[in-house]
């Protein structure tokens, strides 16, 4: 079936590591020797402008807790900087970063980012987050993280003060005029005098409006002050859907936040995270799933799985059906991951180790498995109901999983009609199809 070209699925891709599957880097062929070589990101990031995808994008996380052997070293670079050189070896593809309001600088992050956005002619977004670790709070001067909706009160202010540096004056106010002696027009380039809670910022910024108006805003955030700050600031979001079930109550959520804003009419787009393993074959692509799965550091994945679950399950026979739980009304523990466990099991009725290898590639987010074709049917499944306006790819292996994506899932999409051939527009913006 073919849509309009209003109508297109959205693609992003989060680099990690040598890949989502914590397993990965044990495989023969893993990428595990390069993630401090930035050619490996800048080859990722290639691989993905070859299938046309809208983004890259890197989380990020400001502590390095090396406590065990097999915590994986995958924020080697800043992001900025990765993305920086990312940007020199494409031409193309959107390159999103991870800001956190709670440790940065507002002057200087909008600053950087608005430097990435000129230099790439309007392909920069950045995801605002409050962080989540005590761990990075230690390396900012605090103590501990600020409780939850301090941090998210100091987002909103940090979000809305972006928008002021980000927009703080033109480009055609640099009138560098040699004949009439004029540099700038300083009449309407003024500070604005931000005296806010947390912080304090007279502007304007040193850098003018970007090619794209403003570098495109994206949340993740899944709490419901989260949500209202992606009602109130974000152009997309980024979601964490198990089942369609799911994505349509995180779609409900948003839209009805949306509603109560001051912008009641606006539409966030929301790109789900989206775990692949393809195959010529459904075998073949059940196959790759198994291969991970049979690497994974048991131990570990079953005291993470107790955590979850907040029972003791090590001991628990790994190729046997899990052992039934307790509903969500009984249970005491953090809900969110609990309920999406509990999803998992009522849709594939997995063995143990199945189970550890699903929360183990993605934690809970959206697992295709199958031909291109039948993978492409389920993204299409969510796209009609308008739950997805695209999906946010997490390799469960770098690079040979986003390969298998580019090479096997995008031909089908195109073929159906619902993805681009080619790069219409220079900006992330086009790219999303928003306004400036």
């Amino acid at each position: 079936m073919t849509q309009s070209k209003e109508k297109q699925l959205h693609l992003g891709v989060l680099l990690y590591g040598c890949g989502h599957h914590q397993a990965a880097w044990l495989m023969p062929d893993s990428s595990i020797e390069q993630i401090g070589d930035i050619s490996y990101y800048q080859s990722l990031a290639q691989i993905a402008e070859k299938g046309c995808f809208d983004a890259v994008f890197f989380a990020d996380n400001q502590s390095f807790q090396a406590k065990d052997s097999s915590v994986m070293p995958a924020f080697w670079f800043d992001p900025i900087v990765n993305l920086t050189a990312i940007s020199q070896v494409t031409n193309h593809i959107g390159l999103v970063t991870t800001i956190s309001s709670t440790f940065s600088n507002p002057f200087t992050a909008s600053r950087q980012l608005l430097s990435l956005d000129h230099l790439t002619k309007g392909r920069v977004g950045w995801n605002l987050v409050t962080s989540m670790t005590d761990a990075e709070a230690l390396n900012h001067s605090m103590d501990e993280l600020p409780p939850h909706d301090k941090r998210y009160k100091k987002a909103d202010e940090f979000a809305a003060l972006m928008n002021k540096l980000f927009l703080s004056w033109e480009p055609e106010e640099f009138l560098h005029n040699r004949q009439e002696r004029a540099l700038i027009n300083a009449s309407n380039i003024e500070p604005f005098n931000h005296r806010g809670t947390y912080f304090n910022v007279n502007g304007p910024s040193t850098t003018p409006r970007s090619p794209q108006g403003k570098p495109v805003s994206m949340q993740a955030g899944a709490s419901k002050q989260g949500i209202k700050l992606a009602a109130k600031y974000a152009d997309a979001v980024y979601s964490v859907s198990w089942n369609l079930k799911q994505a349509k109550a995180f779609r409900k959520k948003l839209d009805d936040q949306i509603k109560q804003s001051e912008n009641s009419d606006r539409y966030i787009k929301v790109l789900p995270g989206l775990v692949t393993y393809v195959g010529l074959t459904h075998e073949e692509a059940l196959q790759k799933k198994a291969a991970l799965d049979e690497q994974l550091p048991i131990e570990t994945a079953l005291k993470q799985l107790s955590f979850f679950i907040q029972q003791d399950c090590t001991n628990w026979e790994l190729d046997k059906a899990v052992p039934r739980l307790p509903p969500v009304e009984e249970f005491t523990g953090p809900v969110g991951r609990y309920e999406t466990i509990l999803e998992i099991i009522h849709d594939t009725q997995p063995t143990v180790r199945e189970l550890l290898g699903y929360l183990n590639a993605g934690g809970g987010h959206h697992t295709l498995i199958g031909t291109p074709e039948e993978i492409v049917d389920q993204m299409q499944v969510w796209f009609e109901a308008g739950v997805a306006d695209g999906f946010n790819l997490m390799p469960p292996t770098l690079p040979g999983s986003l390969e298998d994506f580019v090479e096997l899932i995008v031909p089908e999409m195109q073929r159906r009609g619902i993805f681009r051939e080619e790069y219409e527009g220079q900006s992330f913006r086009e790219h999303l199809g928003l306004n400036k």
